[in-house]
């Protein structure tokens, strides 16, 4: 499968957990890696660009930090441009149907503290709900996410294979290792657009 990676950090430099999974898969071949900040400093997102790159793909990974239980403003800059009725959703937006969403987080906090007894109250899917309807809305398959917590606070060798556990996802999702339907976020319910792909899928594995 084609995989763009739309990577989000303002601040690289000073995050070590980000450039380590940024390093990781940023050179990878056959990896479209696409860094928003790099790309649109002053924020002027080139719509036509990002939809020509998003139609070119069939796994799209939004790669940041976890701010204030979102994403980098970027990212949100992002999805309201490019992500246009009639184009992504809604009569006629038909161009992002089966394909498939994943958000790869790094957070500040402990796993522990991302659940309901938890200092943050919500477990991490809850907390990513936004994105989750989004690709819900645009006809596309969300993938349970892909999450380092508290890497900053990790043992190196930690880190390291928390890395690689990245890496070999990215790997395993461009060469068909996995397969992305077996990888849907717990509970997520496929948008009608996939009812004939899994018709087509049924009938083959008979």
């Amino acid at each position: 499968m084609k995989v763009l990676i739309l990577f989000a950090h303002p601040r690289l430099s000073r995050s070590l957990v980000q450039r380590m999974l940024h390093d990781a898969v940023s050179t990878l071949p056959g990896i479209t890696f696409h860094d928003l900040y790099a790309a649109y400093p002053d924020f002027m997102i080139d719509v036509a660009r990002e939809q020509a790159l998003l139609l070119e793909h069939d796994v799209v990974i939004l790669q940041h930090p976890f701010y204030w239980y979102s994403a980098p403003a970027i990212v949100k800059e992002w999805l309201d441009r490019v992500l246009e009725i009639g184009w992504a959703y809604g009569p006629g937006g038909t161009h992002l149907q089966r394909k498939f969403l994943m958000n790869a987080i790094s957070t500040g906090g402990a796993e522990t503290a991302y659940h309901h007894g938890g200092r943050n109250r919500f477990e991490i899917a809850e907390l990513l709900s936004p994105f989750n309807q989004s690709a819900h809305l645009c006809g596309m398959g969300y993938l349970e996410p892909f999450a380092v917590f508290a890497g900053r606070w990790m043992t190196s060798e930690d880190l390291a294979l928390r890395t690689s556990d990245y890496q070999g996802l990215i790997e395993g999702l461009r060469d068909g290792h996995i397969d992305p339907m077996h990888r849907l976020a717990k509970g997520y319910s496929l948008p009608l657009a996939f009812e004939g792909h899994r018709s087509h899928k049924k009938r083959h594995a008979t």
